[in-house]
């Protein structure tokens, strides 16, 4: 059996009997029914997925995958190639949105190199990133597949090894992306796997305008038109128009997954790979929080898809892990509810008259 495959069998659903545990005590905390709404969901949440009444949420990992996309030679993009290794150094050196964000609250930054078109080994050799690099950038999907079949399974895979990695240090995953275009790929995993018109889920990326925008779409339907892709199997879909770092967040949401850990999915390019995970095993979403609503056009298509409500809506739209960032502080809210607010016979508080 394959690393995949036994990740996929070690995926089971949280457990409700904590759920239901977690609900008791909430219900019954000094305030009015369910007064902190989805803050008290989320801590039921938190507490069938870590199968704990204090889950654990200190230890929080962002895990930036990092890989460029061979299609950015269409003109999809407004940055060109270069600026993907180049923000690979800027996070190492912690100078980046998400390791501002990061800091603040109290998370990691772990860049992973997926498949970066630039020779990043001595950063690799420095320990300053880890690479599970697939290869020098996927092909250009709009003249055919972005990868084989055999590389989307290296890319989930350097994933779930990645999850596997950090997992003794990390309580809650993060989500984060690097790579120039690839907003592109995401939009056909969303328009594919959500059954939707591309023109609906493209949006301005990095900022084009709205003539190269229209230009992005028919480059998205020209590769679902050449590639054909099986929506009906995640796999297909990761090789013919994914991202090698696509994949590789694909791989971590599936091992938080199988390690029982939550992982916090970010914007529109994590949830297009959270999508593909999905598509691999279902029961994984139950272990996906969606941090925020980006404003790229796709992203709420895609949470619709994903059954997800994101925690927060700030108009973002950086990527990186930025948002996954953001809301792992309302994660530590969440926990600190169920377990620092006192019940009403803890309190000596009567009760509403019923």
């Amino acid at each position: 059996m394959s690393l995949l495959e036994e990740t996929i069998a070690a995926i089971i659903p949280p457990d409700d009997t904590y759920r239901a545990k977690a609900r008791e005590r909430l219900e019954q905390l000094a305030l009015p029914y369910w007064s902190l709404g989805r803050l008290m969901d989320l801590a039921e949440d938190l507490a069938g997925i870590t199968r704990s009444l204090a889950p654990p949420v200190a230890g929080k990992t962002i895990v930036t995958m990092a890989g460029d996309h061979g299609v950015v030679v269409e003109g999809v993009s407004k940055y060109p190639q270069e600026v993907t290794p180049q923000m690979v150094h800027n996070f190492v050196r912690g100078g980046a949105g998400i390791n501002a964000l990061a800091r603040q609250a109290g998370a990691v930054v772990v860049v992973v190199d997926m498949g970066v078109a630039a020779d990043l080994s001595g950063l690799a050799s420095q320990g300053k990133i880890i690479s599970k690099s697939v290869g020098p950038g996927t092909a250009n999907m709009a003249v055919g597949p972005a990868m084989t079949r055999e590389q989307a399974v290296k890319s989930l895979e350097g994933g779930i090894e990645v999850a596997q990695k950090l997992a003794s240090s990390t309580d809650v995953f993060g989500t984060g992306d690097m790579g120039i275009g690839n907003t592109t790929p995401s939009s056909a995993i969303v328009a594919l796997l959500g059954g939707l018109p591309v023109a609906e889920v493209t949006g301005a990326g990095t900022g084009i305008d709205e003539a190269q925008r229209l230009h992005k779409i028919a480059v998205i339907e020209q590769a679902l038109s050449v590639n054909a892709p099986d929506r009906q199997d995640g796999l297909d879909v990761l090789a013919k128009v994914g991202g090698f770092e696509i994949g590789g967040i694909a791989g971590l949401i599936l091992g938080a997954a199988a390690l029982r850990k939550p992982v916090v999915v970010d914007g529109f390019i994590s949830t297009a790979a959270a999508l593909i995970a999905q598509a691999l095993c279902p029961t994984a979403a139950a272990y996906m929080i969606s941090a925020h609503q980006s404003v790229e056009r796709g992203h709420r298509a895609a949470l619709e898809v994903l059954g997800k409500k994101p925690l927060i809506d700030l108009d973002l739209r950086l990527g990186e892990g930025t948002g996954a960032a953001l809301a792992m502080n309302f994660l530590e809210a969440a926990v600190m509810i169920l377990t620092e607010v006192a019940t009403f016979a803890e309190a000596s508080v009567s009760e509403a008259n019923t």
